[in-house]
């Protein structure tokens, strides 16, 4: 039996494009401390209840103790605004700083559609924080 391999055209082999992926990763212009912390990004964000997320803090914005901590969505008070499950009272407050390298809040997951059982399609079960294609390719 032989393997038949054919050249794969352009448009079903297009560049991974950062853009084109739900959720994405966010600039923090405000992080506020508390049993559960409060992220403020700059501009509004696509996540979800639920879904996890892990933290970039460099050190001229304070609050170093969030740096490469992972958490969980635990709400979204405003499109700008997450709720995460980190209890940070006791931590350093947030400074704003004028440095090019900016803290970020990022989605960790898969770059699949994140189904991870067989069950009809209104009964699937996703993956929290697993990546969504929104390529315009994909309406080719």
């Amino acid at each position: 039996m032989s393997v038949i391999s054919y050249p794969i055209p352009a448009y079903q082999n297009v560049p991974i494009e950062p853009q084109w992926y739900e959720p994405s990763q966010f600039f923090i212009s405000a992080i506020t401390r508390g049993w559960m912390t409060t992220v403020t990004t700059t501009v509004n964000h696509n996540y979800v209840v639920g879904q996890q997320v892990r933290l970039v803090i460099p050190p001229t914005f304070g609050i170093r103790q969030l740096n490469e901590q992972i958490a969980y969505v635990y709400s979204i008070p405003s499109p700008t605004q997450v709720v995460i499950t980190i209890n940070s009272n006791s931590y350093d407050p947030f400074v704003s700083s004028p440095a090019t390298t900016q803290p970020q809040i990022m989605a960790i997951g898969d770059i699949n559609s994140g189904a991870t059982n067989m069950k009809p399609s209104t009964e699937q079960t996703y993956i929290p924080g697993s990546f969504i294609n929104i390529s315009p390719a994909l309406a080719l």
